[in-house]
């Protein structure tokens, strides 16, 4: 159980229960637990709720990398639901288990450096030097290195 208690859905206010019932039916979110927690303060719901939905807007790495860079991260915070679920229909299991060595022949150049880029962020951020910026743009526009940025770190 949660340390801070979940608002139950039904007491929630309607566009605060809207947006988690919405995106759970929609496959936005694994799990609707933290959003009735996030609704304690509507605001940040929405932003939260917002982010999500900009996410796969307009994106230059395409959806494929956001949702393996999507699961590793929640492989690396030990988030069982973020893990379990699937946001794009290219991820198969194999995809998943091979996320933990981001140099899986499975795994194309830019994803197997999107991958690297994410690990090293999370573990030895002062790996990200020079030459790995270098390395990513051998596979990544400026614009796509920009986003990769954001995308790990958001």
């Amino acid at each position: 159980m949660p340390i801070i208690e979940p608002i139950p859905i039904e007491d929630l206010p309607p566009r605060s229960r809207e947006i988690i019932e919405g995106g759970y039916a929609d496959g936005l979110y694994a799990t609707t637990l933290p959003l009735q927690v996030f609704a304690y303060n509507s605001q940040r719901l929405e932003a939260t709720h917002a982010k999500r939905l900009a996410m796969g807007a307009g994106n230059l790495l395409g959806g494929r990398i956001l949702e393996l860079l999507r699961i590793r991260s929640a492989q690396l915070g030990e988030c069982q639901p973020c893990m379990q679920s699937r946001k794009h229909d290219s991820i198969t299991d194999e995809d998943v288990a091979c996320l933990v060595d981001s140099d899986h022949i499975g795994h194309d150049p830019q994803e197997r450096m999107a991958l690297k880029f994410l690990d090293l962020l999370s573990a030895d951020h002062h790996a990200l030097d020079a030459d790995f910026y270098r390395q990513l743009a051998e596979v990544f526009t400026t614009a796509q290195i920009v986003e990769l940025g954001f995308a790990c770190a958001g």
